[in-house]
């Protein structure tokens, strides 16, 4: 147990019958008449939704301990995907609702960050950008070099990005595991 005195921004706290929220972040405010309160602002662990919620100076809240490890990509065992820890080698299998959008990034040996909390994986966390092989795209012609424009690559991992007309089979690019955009190539 702590009190909303005590919130500092990625602590996990447990509210409304158990859920998880991350405190993304908060402010202490006094006003001139009335007593001080907490505005903050908490993200939902397992489905990404923010909310705003007001607590009353030193209300007590409930504090989930989350613990977050560095973790490598081993293998895809049936559907799910099963994960080494880095430190101690133990595997976990991690479902494919759980891995979420990460999965179309994640090739094997590939590092991660798995939040674990009471021995259930709640999600999977990739560096902001990954860089990978575009297995097959459509050949760009000469003439559309100038244009900007984008046409699909089908990436080592199977998901499929747009990248700019110039980029072809075999390169190496760099894509943003948040949105799914090409960042660039990467120079060998």
């Amino acid at each position: 147990m702590a009190t909303t005195n005590d919130l500092k921004n990625g602590m996990v706290l447990k509210l409304d019958n158990g859920q998880l929220w991350s405190v993304v972040e908060f402010q202490h405010v006094k006003p001139g008449k009335g007593g001080a309160f907490v505005r903050t602002k908490l993200k939902h662990v397992l489905s990404g939704k923010v909310v705003d919620k007001t607590f009353n100076a030193g209300t007590k809240v409930e504090t989930a301990t989350v613990d977050k490890r560095g973790m490598q990509f081993s293998y895809k065992d049936g559907s799910d995907f099963v994960f080494m820890d880095t430190d101690t080698y133990e595997q976990l299998p991690i479902s494919p609702e759980t891995v979420g959008d990460a999965a179309n990034y994640l090739l094997e040996g590939f590092d991660a960050t798995v939040a674990i909390y009471e021995g259930a994986a709640l999600y999977v966390e990739l560096p902001a950008s990954v860089e990978l092989l575009i297995e097959y795209t459509e050949p760009g012609v000469q003439g559309d070099r100038s244009t900007g424009g984008t046409k699909p690559a089908k990436l080592e991992t199977g998901f499929e990005i747009a990248v700019p007309l110039f980029i072809t089979t075999g390169e190496k690019v760099k894509v943003d595991t948040r949105s799914g955009d090409y960042l660039g190539r990467v120079n060998s």
